[in-house]
């Protein structure tokens, strides 16, 4: 089929996907399908906002992590003033990769192919046989490494855009924000990451896993019923059904879960008084507050494919209840590969022994071979293969779950919030988000940038 035909072909299938959503139903080809991974590429993660580091991974001048968005590689490094910097890893004279390593330290990056050296900054100091090869003609300002378009932190989180008219960040997140902040901001030491990310792949779309973090908290029943009976998990099978599902705007959105009504949990997800303490007095509103303490579990993806997870967990059935934060990355390799980048993340000033004791809940539950991830990696895994064939093509998912429900008014934060956590709301606004990103040739908020620079 000729170019032009194909994705006039892609452009029926999002409409009718976007038409099926309207009516809580989406197409199974969108998991496994070659043509719409690699229009998600151009369409979704060249225009929207990557997570790439947390500022502690790199704490000193020279340390610097490798990273990607998608296909492409970025050096995520902190200069010799301090200043963050995120620069595409590929030498400007030929495109070879400079940096190998995935982390480390450096004053320098030297090209292994013809020698041409870099600063922490970018700038280009260093050419070999540059008189006789360039006759001193070479302009090495203008052949520095190139920066990713816009760069921008969010409480010690950091992001990229390849974007150059994408909105800014605090603008994409609109009201995803408010929620960050119930995790960013219990102390005014703020976070840090505790070890190198884990790792793994996994032979899934990557749209599954950000689904599944954003909307399903339904799966806990069946999936991870085991962990009930282990006594990993709260003593209810539907534990996870009590709670508020929210919708955050843009494609983002969360669930926060409380304790079930006939049981008895730790407010405040279980933290220590040390911490209780900071929250209360760091926290941005009384609102934060409120919702922090009456908070046990909470899951969420800001679009499109970083997760959020703090929930209170055992790491062994011998173990008291214990809360952990982690974000993990969905990286996207193929139409049914996923690498997961997952990091474990605590307050910078939190006592040692809770330090240690969160991170072994973390291994031991959401680390590369957790008990919970392996439940849920096998389920994605199923659905991938399923989406492979001419059938699916074909075949409609229900996406209905919660639409009898209505918003609470009573609820203090943005967005919009049901008062069940069963519910795929925000799985369908995702979707739509995605079917927006993917049908349009510029998204809204990138034109109103655009607009608001020419005028």
């Amino acid at each position: 089929m000729a170019a032009n035909g194909e994705r006039s072909e892609l452009q029926t299938v999002l409409r009718e996907l976007a038409r099926g959503l309207e009516k809580g139903v989406a197409l199974a080809r969108i998991y496994n399908d070659p043509e719409i991974f690699e229009a998600e590429k151009e369409r979704i993660f060249a225009r929207t906002y990557g997570y790439l580091a947390h500022e502690s991974e790199i704490p000193n001048p020279g340390d610097y992590v490798v990273r990607y968005i998608a296909d492409d590689s970025f050096i995520v490094i902190r200069d010799a003033q301090g200043q963050i910097r995120v620069l595409f890893n590929a030498c400007s004279h030929r495109g070879m990769p400079l940096c190998r390593a995935e982390r480390g330290r450096a004053t320098s990056f030297v090209c292994p192919y013809h020698g041409w050296t870099f600063n922490s900054a970018g700038e280009l100091i260093g050419v070999p046989a540059e008189q006789e090869g360039y006759g001193g003609r070479l302009d090495r300002s203008a052949w520095g490494l190139k920066p990713a378009p816009r760069v921008e932190i969010y409480d010690g989180l950091i992001f990229a855009c390849l974007d150059p008219d994408a909105p800014s960040l605090r603008e994409y997140l609109g009201g995803m924000a408010w929620y960050l902040d119930l995790l960013t901001k219990r102390s005014a030491a703020g976070l840090e990451v505790i070890g190198a990310p884990h790792r793994w792949v996994i032979d899934t779309n990557w749209k599954l896993p950000a689904e599944n973090f954003i909307s399903d908290a339904y799966h806990t029943l069946m999936t991870h019923h085991t962990m009930v009976e282990l006594g990993l998990a709260p003593p209810d099978p539907k534990f996870a059904m009590y709670g508020f599902h929210v919708q955050a705007g843009e494609g983002h959105g969360l669930g926060i879960i409380g304790p079930p009504p006939h049981i008895s949990l730790p407010p405040y997800w279980g933290y220590p008084e040390e911490i209780v303490r900071s929250l209360q007095q760091n926290y941005p509103s009384a609102a934060h507050v409120e919702v922090a303490r009456r908070t046990n579990f909470l899951h969420g993806t800001i679009f499109p494919n970083l997760s959020i997870l703090n929930v209170m967990l055992l790491k062994d059935p011998g173990s008291p209840p214990t809360p952990m934060l982690t974000v993990r990355l969905w990286r996207p390799l193929s139409p049914e590969k996923t690498e997961v980048w997952s990091w474990f993340l605590v307050e910078r000033d939190a006592p040692s022994w809770f330090k240690d004791l969160s991170y072994q809940t973390y291994v031991h539950t959401f680390g590369t071979s957790g008990v919970f991830e392996q439940d849920d990696a096998e389920v994605w895994c199923g659905i991938t293969r399923a989406a492979r064939g001419k059938m699916a093509r074909r075949f409609w998912l229900n996406l209905q779950l919660g639409m009898h429900l209505r918003p609470d008014p009573t609820w203090p934060g943005p967005g919009t919030a049901y008062p069940l956590d069963y519910a795929e709301a925000n799985e369908r606004a995702f979707l739509r988000a995605w079917c927006r990103y993917m049908l349009e040739e510029r998204p809204k908020a990138s034109r109103r940038r655009s607009s608001r620079r020419r005028s």
